[in-house]
């Protein structure tokens, strides 16, 4: 069902005053904007009930504690020693990414290359399945020796074992959107408690769209952090060439703007992952008043999460749940 909000209306107004300045022509204008309106009108996705939602963020009836790659400064990353060590830190769900080897298995993995976590080396979509078995997830981490005969696990092993441990699953996928709708559509059909215990979040609105074209049943989730295309998350410019940073910096503005103004309604989510640093009452009261959840990533002090607790009444994601630690972008 399509329907307007403020912010939809405030998107057709950008959209109509910018085209008035940018071609000076009154039918150019109007065409662009009915043709907005019409692309949102047949092609818009119906998000989950807001109280479905709800249940799914905050399953316990209060913010809920995701630890973040599984938890990754308390055990090795998107390992199953990490989603069982999450459980036992009080998580209430846990945040995982998704991988693809190069025979097409979905494994854990957040890099491009087996490098950082691993003792290996190479590209994951140039290594098979046997190829990254032999890896030790553990071997960068602080606590390796405490997680000696780790293995990189698949999709489906990390789905039980966090179903074993009654935490919900934030799918992170990063792209391949036609590989992760095939590897997770069967899983939500196989385990239907997925349905209320899981959602499927991407910084890349195809993958949002596709899945939930897939299946309408699943709860999705766009994440954000503004000025990705131009800063690192610690603030330092990712071009040293000035024309590109400002390019960047214009596609950003854009980006923002239409993440806030039609594309969670485009996408049908129910869910917004925003970095903390963008964070405030204000923030949230403007999302819930569209019925998005928002869940914050990732917040790594004591005072933060107190903060989110007991001010912003907003979930979380977090590196540790036992001690501060250094963030995570």
């Amino acid at each position: 069902m399509f329907c307007y909000s403020e912010g939809l209306l405030a998107a057709f107004s950008t959209v109509l005053l910018a085209a008035l300045v940018l071609s000076r022509s009154a039918v150019l204008s109007c065409l662009l904007t009915t043709g907005l309106y019409l692309v949102l009108r047949l092609f818009s996705l119906e998000p989950a009930p807001v109280q479905r939602a709800q249940l799914v963020v905050q399953p316990r009836g209060n913010p809920a504690r995701i630890a973040h790659r599984g938890g990754g400064h308390d055990a090795p990353e998107n390992t199953l020693a990490a989603i069982r060590q999450a459980a036992e830190n009080g998580a209430t769900g846990v945040e995982i990414d998704l991988g693809f080897t190069a025979d097409g298995i979905p494994v854990l993995m957040h890099d491009d290359t087996v490098d950082r976590t691993t003792d290996g080396s190479g590209n994951l979509n140039s290594l098979t399945f046997a190829d990254i078995r032999k890896f030790n997830p553990a071997a960068k981490h602080r606590l390796w020796r405490d997680y000696r005969g780790e293995k990189i696990p698949t999709l489906k092993e990390a789905v039980l074992e966090s179903m074993h441990y009654d935490l919900t699953i934030y799918f992170d996928v990063k792209g391949n959107a036609d590989k992760a709708v095939a590897a997770l559509k069967p899983l939500y059909l196989e385990y239907p408690r997925l349905y209320n215990t899981s959602i499927v979040c991407s910084f890349m609105p195809d993958v949002v769209y596709k899945m939930k074209q897939a299946d309408r049943n699943v709860l999705t989730a766009l994440t954000h952090r503004p000025w990705s295309f131009s800063y690192f998350g610690d603030g330092k410019p990712r071009y040293t060439s000035c024309w590109k940073h400002y390019f960047m910096m214009m596609l950003d503005v854009i980006l923002d703007w239409s993440m806030h103004n039609f594309l969670w309604h485009f996408c049908g989510v129910s869910v917004f992952l925003v970095q903390k640093n963008f964070v405030s009452q204000e923030y949230v009261r403007q999302w819930s008043s569209k019925g998005i959840q928002v869940v914050a990533w990732t917040v790594n002090t004591f005072a933060e999460k107190m903060y989110y607790e007991n001010v912003l009444q907003a979930s979380y994601i977090t590196d540790s749940l036992v001690e501060d630690c250094d963030p995570h972008f």
